[in-house]
């Protein structure tokens, strides 16, 4: 895969944008959202009221890598189409000042790393319920409209 196409493959990525956590972090809300996922950024403020599973699931990922949870999904391809769209760069290493004030922004109370579990209780009971529920429905509806 060399030739023309490696070259601009190569010009593409030397001119890709870089960004740390903390400048992700100033796109932290519903008008203007950028997520981190496995290493790259993308913008999904255009897609965060389209997005399937509600735009909260993406807010929960803020200030932190969402590769686990988007992989743990199973997206299908044209999600993952979509995902490439809002691509606006690669997150890059903290400097030792961006480093010093997330741990700053960390002690005061702020979501800005990993977390244990992104789910609470409730979320986890829904995230069964829903689909029982559902289950349930279609068996009462086949019983009495068949």
């Amino acid at each position: 895969m060399g030739g023309r196409w490696g070259r601009k493959r190569r010009a593409a990525m030397a001119d890709m944008k870089e960004f740390s956590m903390l400048e992700v972090l100033e796109h932290a809300s519903r008008q203007d959202f950028w997520m981190v996922i496995d290493g790259k950024v993308y913008d999904v403020t255009s897609f965060l009221l389209d997005h399937p599973g509600g735009d909260d699931l993406l807010l929960q990922t803020l200030g932190r890598d969402a590769h686990r949870e988007f992989e743990d999904v199973g997206h299908s391809g044209d999600a993952r189409q979509k995902l490439e769209e809002l691509f606006v760069g690669k997150l890059r290493d903290p400097t030792p000042e961006e480093s010093e004030k997330m741990a700053e922004l960390e002690k005061a109370g702020k979501k800005v790393g990993p977390v244990a579990s992104a789910n609470s209780p409730v979320q986890t009971a829904l995230k069964f319920l829903f689909p029982v529920l559902i289950l349930v429905i279609a068996l009462v509806v086949r019983k009495y409209v068949s």
